[in-house]
């Protein structure tokens, strides 16, 4: 049975459908868990479907995404379905092992098995950009609700259309989204449209970046900074890893950011494959974007020392 068929033939058989995602969800978290309720819904109205999890945070804008209130019994009996998430340890509420079917959707490398039915393409710039194929090759409707979802999913994980996971593939997907009637300028104005306050602190923390012998770029934030700055350590970690992305004559960037849980670290690459370096200290993402939780600076001094081996090739 094709791929996509599965998934066709796990949603006819349930009536009752959780979809999950990873935690302090991006745009493609979000996109690809609330476009496919929103599909799954229009082509099978007789379904129930509930996508619980933390709150979307900066991406509460888009439309349903505010998390269900799901009680356990619905799990008895239900398919839970995971999204975009590469380890189980970042899934937003674990009660997805206790239904009596699962299904991972993924596009990151993989690193464990997670679900019954496991659905990995890392070819895929994006989970939502797996979802729009999947849809439009099983000739499932979409509704200009789902697919603006999937749209801001594609456009935040391929970086607006610049990251080198993009293809024609990207467009084609894009281009059929866009045959629905949803606002793009609304989309694009809630995901980059700032205050002055946002850019700001952008602007100290890229004052605070330093460079390696071979120029990896790095922002080391104590929790005193991270206090200082106003954000929360998700925010000052990977909200602020971006504002290296552009520096000329660099190849690999990292933002370390003291927490209560340790030293989070974003890393992200133009041309270079970092993955295995976060997977070596117990993190995974991309081949070309990142992250790890490490123990203390300690550790933190050690994978940027890996990362300017790596760099030394550039």
């Amino acid at each position: 049975m094709d791929r996509y068929e599965v998934i066709r033939d796990l949603i006819e058989r349930h009536d009752r459908i959780a979809i999950h995602r990873h935690t302090n969800p991006d745009g493609d978290a979000v996109g690809s868990q609330i476009g496919l309720k929103h599909i799954i819904l229009d082509n099978y109205p007789g379904k129930t479907v509930v996508c619980p999890g933390d709150p979307p945070g900066r991406y509460s804008f888009m439309p349903d995404s505010s998390p269900d209130t799901v009680d356990d019994s619905f799990y008895d009996g239900a398919l839970a379905i995971v999204l975009d998430t590469s380890s189980a340890s970042l899934i937003s509420d674990g009660r997805y092992a206790s239904a009596k079917t699962s299904l991972r959707i993924d596009h990151h490398l993989f690193l464990e098995e997670i679900c019954g039915t496991e659905i990995v393409d890392p070819t895929f710039e994006s989970c939502c950009g797996i979802i729009a194929d999947a849809s439009i090759s099983l000739g499932l409707r979409f509704s200009p609700l789902s697919a603006g979802l999937l749209f801001t999913g594609i456009v935040t994980d391929s970086g607006r259309f610049r990251y080198d996971s993009v293809n024609s593939r990207t467009f084609a997907l894009a281009s059929k989204l866009m045959e629905q009637d949803f606002s793009t300028n609304d989309i694009y104005r809630n995901l980059y449209s700032d205050s002055y306050r946002s850019m700001a602190t952008r602007a100290s923390f890229l004052l605070r970046v330093r460079f390696t012998e071979h120029r990896v770029a790095y922002i080391y934030s104590t929790a005193a900074d991270v206090a200082e700055s106003g954000l929360d350590s998700f925010s000052a970690s990977r909200g602020m890893v971006g504002t290296m992305s552009e520096i000329r004559g660099t190849c690999i960037w990292v933002n370390f950011t003291e927490s209560d849980s340790g030293v989070l670290c974003e890393i992200r690459s133009s041309d270079r494959n970092i993955n295995g370096i976060a997977v070596k200290y117990g993190g995974g993402g991309h081949a070309k974007a990142s992250g790890a939780t490490l123990k203390d600076r300690e550790e933190a001094m050690k994978l940027l020392s890996d990362l300017d081996a790596l760099a030394a090739s550039c």
